[in-house]
């Protein structure tokens, strides 16, 4: 891949002809290594990718794109966990950065952020995120996928989609991507990381609220213990967890899960 526009906007931006998982390569050489915040490992073939909830995620060589960005805020010195309330807002952050990259290169199709961190193009899946922090706590990486070429019949699911079935050129089509994205992670990154991982003071969890597709909807979120949550998805609380209100009961806060946007009210 020729990256001009990309390398112009990462720290360090490495290129691998095929990897097994980007994110997994960056954790391991930033644990090992010096690897400068922002520094950036992309390939347009990962054999063993993983999406959230262990999940695989494996696509055509040259359909896709997997970006991973290696993150150092300072106020992550020492955290050793995810106990810092900032660390939450991460994935939402690079699901926004997603969103308003993809949103800059469609044209006439609705672009939304689902909660947690999928980016869907009226109403498909067409990227998402995975957060992982560093075993020193220091540094977290932020994987994100990106469908770029994929056609109908190499689709994984009829859930998904990719930016060439929504009228984008394939023309150049990974740098044009990856750079609207690294653009926009970086613009949103910095006053975040400024802000001591303050989403209400950067302006980040407005931000994140009015992109998010999921607030305002009636939901279905299967949670982690293999119970379903109904009602309808209200806000981000503090910590980036979406509150739902069910029915017949309190609003409550859902840290992980899998959200379903219903279309019956």
């Amino acid at each position: 891949m020729h990256l001009p526009l990309s390398r112009a906007i990462a720290g360090r931006l490495d290129v691998l002809p095929e990897i097994g998982s980007t994110n997994a390569e960056l954790v391991a050489r930033a644990t090992a290594g010096e690897e400068p915040d922002f520094s950036v490992l992309v390939t347009d073939n990962q054999t063993a990718g993983r999406g959230r909830l262990g999940r695989s995620w494996v696509a055509p060589p040259g359909t896709t794109i997997a970006i991973s960005v290696l993150l150092r805020p300072g106020s992550l010195a020492g955290a050793g966990n995810w106990g810092n309330p900032g660390l939450g807002w991460l994935p939402l952050l690079a699901g926004l950065a997603m969103t308003r990259a993809v949103e800059s290169m469609v044209s006439g199709h609705e672009v939304l952020l689902k909660w947690p961190n999928d980016v869907l193009i009226d109403g498909l899946k067409a990227s998402g995120i995975l957060a992982e922090l560093l075993p020193s706590g220091g540094a977290v990486v932020i994987g994100a996928g990106l469908n770029l070429t994929m056609s109908v019949a190499e689709l994984p699911v009829p859930t998904a989609t990719s930016l060439t079935l929504n009228g984008v050129s394939p023309d150049e089509i990974a740098d044009r991507a990856l750079s609207a994205y690294l653009r926009e992670f970086r613009a949103l990154y910095e006053p975040f990381s400024l802000a001591g991982l303050d989403a209400a003071s950067s302006g980040l969890r407005d931000a994140v609220t009015r992109a998010c597709g999921t607030i305002g909807r009636k939901v279905r979120v299967e949670l982690p213990d293999g119970t379903s949550l109904y009602g309808r998805a209200d806000s981000l609380d503090t910590v980036g967890r979406l509150v739902v209100r069910p029915s017949d009961g309190p609003p409550q806060p859902v840290a992980a899960g899998d959200v379903t946007h219903l279309r019956y009210e």
